[in-house]
């Protein structure tokens, strides 16, 4: 097993990043569209070109969630450090493929819902996929703080810097 990820997992790692970070702080735009779209009510060319960009970006973080996880199976990842107890291992690879499934499901949810009207997709999409979306990202940082600070592991150097 390679002790970093490659440079191209990383560049991914924080291109999907930024853009996921994106689209759940600048959300207002695709939501007001959708209220209006779902009530019936015409959308002015600017409030379509705003919500198309959150559709684009949500597009983009689908195909790049795709060639990472082709890049994961063909290259691999770096084993986990010794420091971090078993249970927690567990818990951090649940949520690293809980974190793919979203980077699938959301953008999925998304298009259902902007392209197709589905109420349903949107629903889910805009409430318990963005919370989970955010609580994953939380404990995320949260676990490569411990990581660098308690267990003083090399987990953050192997996504920046390898």
């Amino acid at each position: 097993m390679a002790p970093s990820f490659t440079v191209p997992q990383r560049i991914l790692h924080w291109l999907m990043a930024a853009l996921i970070l994106f689209n759940l702080i600048f959300s207002d735009a695709m939501e007001t569209a959708g209220r209006l779209m779902f009530r019936g009510e015409a959308l002015t060319p600017e409030q379509v070109s705003a919500a198309n960009i959150h559709a684009y970006v949500g597009i983009a973080v689908l195909v790049l969630a795709l060639i990472r996880l082709c890049l994961r199976f063909m290259q691999g990842v770096p084993p986990e450090p010794i420091q971090e107890p078993p249970f927690l291992r567990v818990v951090a690879r649940i949520g690293h493929w809980a974190f793919y499934a979203l980077f699938l499901a959301m953008p999925l949810a998304g298009i259902g819902a902007w392209y197709f009207g589905n109420t349903t997709a949107a629903f889910v999409h805009s409430g318990p996929m963005k919370l989970l979306m955010w609580a994953l990202i939380v404990a995320h940082i949260g676990g490569a703080l411990v990581h660098q600070f308690y267990w003083k592991t090399d987990v953050l150097k192997r996504m920046t810097s390898g």
